[in-house]
């Protein structure tokens, strides 16, 4: 294994940082990729203070965005990159050549069916094994920039605005966009390398300097007491993050080595351990699986903030938030007290983009669905479907319960916080034992460890579907219509 992780490296990318690498004893590939993401973010700032709205035209913004996210992506990923840009032109292609009634499903196909040869490809190429910062993860991203496109192309060209949620109608794009802009969504420096994905009609007000002022015009700033509108900065928002990329990267460098998940399926660990020994590692090893994206998204989050791209608005104290584009809320995910709490805090623009495409069109069972497009979406290797198969049966039992118990604990307050105590407990072993095959990737070292822990968590799930409905309908209509409520006059609200 050792030896085929080293072949990638005489083949990828550029060789400049490879001193660098052996001085620090870290694959060339994460060297690599830490260097462009730096680069970025020193270019972004650049870009905000040299080249924003009021210095430059929309088209040099563009071409200069376009430009560095193709040499970034050269630089990390060598003549593999090609697969970025070759996808990208066809992508453009079919939007451009294909019928409005059918542009989304041509692209959806083309770009999910190209992502899944690579895959199939990258078993061969590696080995078996599988690199940190392999070409595969900026393809991903673009499969979802790319149909995400095409879908509110669609929306906006094919459809009729009644026939669209309200989401979905705020999102939707009336006019396909030009070459330039296309290139520059897609391959972009600020998101080339990490993501995250985002809207593009968010990108373009933000090349178009209109981004933060779209934001903005959302608050009454004459009764805050302002005579126009303010221009906030993000330069706390990027020392912040940057700070926890900092602590995220110590994480990884320590924690993550000292307690690697192969030691679950170690013989001698699980014949001299307890269930709850090996129960209590598998929480400890997952949790140190974790900075690694920790570090990666929140440092992406970060370079597309330092170019003025990322800010969401003001709370109801005057705070000003740039989170659109964060990819994870490390609090809510280490204190979710429900499957779901977890999952919506996760690869947030993931999440949102699996909703978008496949949750929110699906004409049936819209959970399982979703959960397998995640799966086809990460690769082939089987650890994946093990964990979005195990997700879909802790997601609906998950559901049941929570629908048929939690009204019975929200009150008094002693009751409450021992209910969230037990079900942040259970969430969180939950999760691990879900993810685990993600990171253990193969099917043997998955059903061991499966069978070491007694596959516990899946039969649970199981007697738990087969006692409790699913949807408690008194509930339901007793707790969820209010926030639904809610949820859709937020969105009316900004539609308007």
């Amino acid at each position: 294994m050792a030896e085929a992780a080293r072949i990638p490296y005489r083949t990828t990318g550029s060789t400049l940082l490879h001193p660098l690498s052996d001085f620090l004893g870290i694959p060339l590939d994460q060297v690599n990729f830490v260097a462009c993401q730096l680069f970025a973010l020193l270019a972004a700032f650049w870009f905000r203070l040299y080249l924003s709205p009021s210095h430059a035209s929309s088209a040099v913004r563009h071409a200069f965005a376009t430009i560095f996210g193709v040499y970034f992506a050269v630089f990390c990923f060598g003549w593999y990159s090609i697969h970025i840009f070759m996808l990208v032109m066809i992508s453009y292609s079919i939007l451009n050549v294909a019928s409005i009634p059918n542009i989304h499903r041509y692209s959806f196909m083309v770009a999910m069916g190209y992502l899944t040869l690579c895959h199939i490809s990258r078993i061969y190429i590696f080995h078996y094994g599988i690199l940190t910062t392999d070409f595969s993860g900026p393809l991903m991203i673009v499969i979802q920039k790319i149909t995400t496109l095409a879908f509110q192309v669609h929306d906006g060209i094919g459809r009729k605005a009644e026939e669209l949620t309200a989401e979905q109608n705020l999102l939707a794009i009336k006019t396909r966009p030009s070459l330039l802009e296309y290139l520059s969504y897609q391959l972009n420096f600020l998101s080339i390398i990490a993501g995250p994905c985002s809207n593009f009609k968010d990108y373009i007000a933000f090349i178009e300097g209109r981004h933060v002022q779209m934001k903005l015009s959302e608050v009454s700033w004459k009764q805050k007491g302002h005579d126009g509108l303010p221009d906030p900065s993000p330069v706390g928002a990027v020392l912040r993050k940057l700070s926890i990329t900092l602590v995220s990267l110590l994480l990884f460098l320590t924690l993550t080595k000292n307690f690697p998940a192969t030691y679950l399926v170690d013989n001698q660990f699980i014949s001299k351990s307890s269930f709850w020994s090996r129960l209590g590692f598998l929480y400890v090893a997952m949790q140190a699986s974790k900075p690694k994206y920790y570090f990666a998204w929140t440092l992406a989050d970060a370079v597309n903030n330092a170019a003025g791209y990322g800010f969401s608005g003001v709370d109801k104290t005057g705070n000003f938030h740039w989170d659109l584009l964060s990819n994870l809320n490390i609090r809510n995910i280490e204190m979710a007290t429900s499957f779901k709490m977890y999952v919506e805090n996760w690869n947030i623009q993931t999440t949102a983009w699996l909703k978008r495409v496949c949750y929110d069109r699906a004409p049936q069972y819209p959970t399982a669905l979703t959960f397998l497009l995640s799966a086809v979406w990460h690769g082939v290797y089987p650890g994946y479907y093990f964990t979005f198969v195990t997700g879909i049966f802790m997601t609906l039992a998950a559901r049941a319960v929570r629908n048929n118990f939690r009204h019975f604990f929200v009150s008094p307050k002693p009751l409450k916080t021992g209910y969230d105590i037990v079900t942040w407990l259970v969430t969180q072993l939950s999760v691990c034992y879900t993810v685990a095959p993600f990171v253990l990737l193969a099917v043997e070292p998955t059903i061991k460890l499966y069978k070491s822990l007694y596959f516990h968590m899946h039969i649970l799930c199981v007697l738990v579907l087969l006692v409790l409905p699913i949807r408690s309908q008194k509930h339901l209509k007793r707790q969820q219509l209010p926030i639904q409520g809610t949820h859709n006059s937020d969105i009316n609200e900004k539609a308007k």
